[in-house]
C-alpha cells in the first residue's frame, strides 16, 4: 500500500509592503508629488538655513490639497532666488495605502 503524496510545506516570506515601497520610492523621479502624499518639505536657503513645512498639518487645517499646492508653488516662486534646493518627504503610508490597491489589481492575474 502506497502512501499519499505529501506535499512540500510552504515557506512563509515575511514580506513587509511597508519597507517594499520605501525602496520603490527611492528610486522614483519625484517631480511631481501630490500635496496629500507628503509629510513635510524642507527648503534649503543659499544663507543655510532650512525651513520645515509640515505639509501634513496644513492638510488638516486648509483640507484641499490643490489649495495647498497652489500656495506653496507661489511661495516657492517668489523665493526661487535664494532657494538652494527643496527636499519632499513623502508619507509611505498614504502611498501604501493609494497605490498598493491599484497594484494589487493589476498583478492579480499574473
Amino acid at each position: 500500500m502506497s502512501q499519499p503524496k505529501r506535499k512540500p510545506k510552504l515557506k512563509r516570506v515575511n514580506v513587509n509592503p511597508k519597507s517594499q515601497w520605501r525602496e520603490i520610492l527611492k528610486q522614483v523621479d519625484k517631480e511631481d508629488i501630490p500635496v496629500n502624499l507628503l509629510l513635510r518639505v524642507v527648503v534649503n536657503l543659499i544663507d543655510g538655513t532650512r525651513v520645515t513645512i509640515e505639509v501634513k498639518n496644513l492638510l488638516d487645517e486648509i483640507q484641499d490639497p490643490d489649495v495647498l499646492g497652489n500656495i506653496m508653488d507661489a511661495k516657492f516662486r517668489a523665493m526661487e532666488s535664494i532657494i538652494q534646493d527643496i527636499d519632499f518627504f513623502v508619507n509611505v503610508d498614504d502611498v501604501v495605502r493609494t497605490v498598493q490597491p491599484i497594484t494589487d489589481q493589476i498583478l492579480k492575474d499574473l
